[in-house]
């Protein structure tokens, strides 16, 4: 969005959310704005995400904003978005971590987990 970001994150494992956004926030004026007054407005807004159905329910909400906003037509011609990812597993410009990351990073390292190796992978074979 041109104006202000939704972001769908993990409680961080140390420290507390409102660290974890401060230290985003920092990092990223510093490389935008330099020694300027301010970047970011001075609140935010957050929502506890209890179950799968509201992950889902606030997922939806920030890949349909843009095309709600008339930004884009679809989910997927949105740049900033992890909608494709989502989709379809492929990489865009927004990095998210994700069980499809995951497999990646065991691919690459050759250390496949075998409870996710396809049937007919050669391992399998008699």
């Amino acid at each position: 969005m041109p104006e202000h970001i939704h972001l769908l994150v993990s409680e961080p494992e140390r420290d507390t959310l409102a660290d974890a956004l401060k230290s985003l926030k920092q990092g990223v004026a510093r490389r935008l704005i330099g020694d300027a007054d301010h970047f970011w407005q001075k609140r935010y807004y957050d929502f506890n995400v209890r179950n799968h159905a509201q992950f889902v329910e606030k997922l939806h909400y920030i890949h349909w904003n843009p095309v709600k906003k008339g930004l884009c037509e679809r989910p997927e011609d949105w740049p900033w978005s992890s909608f494709l990812h989502h989709a379809t597993g492929g990489e865009g410009r927004v990095e998210i971590e994700s069980e499809w990351t995951a497999r990646q990073r065991e691919r690459a390292a050759g250390r496949l987990c075998p409870a996710v190796e396809l049937p007919h992978s050669s391992q399998n074979q008699a």
